[in-house]
């Protein structure tokens, strides 16, 4: 296989440094057809340096995830929309579940400003977010902390959810298959929203429908197992089927989209 051209190099460090790349903004970039853009990241990603995403690519693989800032740059504004509906979704006065993630930690960013609410995370970003609320308690799981995002995982961190039954449970995925399957990339991460899942009588999912588009090797759960999944976008099809026959709610926000409790 031929080196790659400086072009391609160039694309490269993009989608890495932001997560993601359009066809038809590198097109204007770099002065080419969007078909000439097509052939470089089809390249890429038959290298494995990329991977083809609607529209564009992403930078990573099915079996190793983004790097966590890349993560938070990916659908910014969904993200945003998708954690203030959810937010809404939980009255005050609740407790609830949120795991690791980009997205859940849009929606504890969307719950400050609330009253009388416990909160129990493995997520340190989340806990920095709440842990001035004068009416949050905020309760960290115990376990290993994972330098790249700041997630607890591990023994300690499943003995530790399974101590509670909470109304609400707030967690994310890295990708969802269209037969419905919740997937991730760390196993030890898996087995801690397995164990949130578990013990909360009411499960959020949140995803953006970027999610639809990746896939990862490890299955968290079915979507049959989540009570609502609040997204941007669930095109109609084989998911959408699975959702609506297994019951499950499905809420589609705009990006953009403010939410009030």
């Amino acid at each position: 296989m031929d080196a790659i051209t400086p072009r391609q190099n160039e694309i490269l460090a993009l989608a890495r440094s932001s997560g993601r790349v359009g066809v038809d903004d590198l097109a204007l970039r770099f002065n080419v057809t969007p078909q000439t853009i097509r052939k470089d990241l089809n390249d890429l990603c038959e290298r494995r340096l990329l991977q083809r995403v609607h529209g564009g690519a992403i930078a990573g693989s099915g079996i190793e995830n983004l790097g966590y800032e890349a993560r938070r740059q990916i659908a910014r504004e969904e993200k945003q929309s998708i954690g203030g509906r959810a937010a809404a979704l939980v009255p005050d006065g609740s407790s609830l579940f949120i795991n690791i993630g980009t997205t859940t930690e849009e929606v504890a960013r969307a719950l400050r400003g609330r009253s009388d609410l416990v909160v129990i995370t493995n997520n340190i970003n989340v806990a920095n977010l709440l842990r001035s609320e004068p009416h949050i308690e905020v309760i960290v799981a115990g376990g290993v902390v994972r330098r790249s995002d700041g997630g607890i995982v591990g023994e300690a961190t499943i003995d530790f959810f399974k101590q509670f039954k909470v109304d609400y449970a707030i967690i994310g995925a890295s990708a969802i298959d269209e037969d419905g399957a919740l997937l991730d990339y760390d196993y030890r991460e898996v087995r801690v929203s397995q164990a949130i899942i578990e013990n909360a009588r009411h499960v959020i999912l949140v995803a953006d429908h970027g999610k639809l588009e990746r896939t990862a090797p490890v299955r968290i759960a079915h979507v049959s197992q989540i009570h609502t999944f609040v997204t941007d976008a669930l095109p109609s099809g084989r998911l959408a089927r699975v959702c609506r026959e297994a019951g499950v709610k499905v809420e589609e926000v705009l990006p953009g989209a403010i939410e009030e409790a």
